[in-house]
């Protein structure tokens, strides 16, 4: 996946065209808007252009310049609003926040960049303008939609963690045989036995700690049970 904005031109059919979709990862068009006006942080609106969204990405093609567009994908999106307030521009539109993957500062220093320098990769705000105010709550709809299709990934778990908590009896066998003075087991400090462990070897012990210990006690109550057998003879 590509992060933030980026130039697109593939186009296919007559005239304008249409954006060529990725068909192997089951792209599709979901909707076109045709008179919209593109907006990339502080710079002017670029227009006339359409709008492609399709179930993956955003695509702006210019209807007049058929090797300008830009494209940026559901994913790189932060946020997506519908802003009618004046204050806020002058023009009713889609208001995104992208993610570009570079730091903050980076990425603030675009909007006091000169209007006719235009750095996608420090673009960080989009404004998409429909040429009919009255488009923008279905465009919010279909970006609230499409924006479902493509939910954050999750990181999968790594497949061996810093503590492994099975054992084989061979490991065990050789954390007995070296250790040779067993009443090392009963000065020990049992606290950290369990879920404080510094590795395997660390929790190797631990383990036979605890069995060696049950069988002391296993030990001395056979023990206790065989003198008072004796004292009552």
């Amino acid at each position: 996946m590509a992060i933030g904005i980026r130039l697109f031109s593939e186009r296919v059919g007559e005239g304008a065209g249409q954006p060529v979709l990725d068909a192997d990862n089951a792209e599709e068009l979901i909707h076109v808007q045709p008179g919209v006006s593109i907006v990339l942080a502080n710079h002017p609106p670029q227009s006339p252009g359409t709008l492609y969204i399709s179930s993956k990405k955003i695509v702006w093609l210019s209807d007049v310049e058929r090797e300008k567009g830009y494209a940026v994908d559901f994913l790189s999106l932060s946020l997506h609003a519908v802003s009618r307030d004046p204050e806020a521009y002058p023009s009713p539109c889609i208001y995104a926040q992208i993610e570009t993957g570079t730091d903050e500062e980076e990425s603030e220093d675009s909007d006091s960049e000169s209007a006719d320098i235009l750095d996608l990769s420090k673009i960080t705000e989009m404004r998409l303008i429909p040429s009919d105010p009255n488009q923008l709550d279905q465009l919010f709809e279909i970006f609230c939609e499409c924006a479902e299709l493509n939910p954050e990934p999750i990181e999968g778990k790594r497949e061996e963690e810093d503590h492994n908590w099975i054992f084989s009896a061979d490991q065990l066998g050789n954390d007995v045989a070296e250790i040779e003075d067993p009443d090392w087991f009963t000065s020990q400090n049992l606290t950290n036995t369990i879920g404080h462990s510094n590795g395997d070897h660390d929790l190797a012990r631990s383990v036979l700690e605890l069995q060696i210990n049950d069988q002391r006690f296993e030990d001395a109550e056979e023990m206790e049970h065989d003198v008072n057998s004796s004292s009552h003879q």
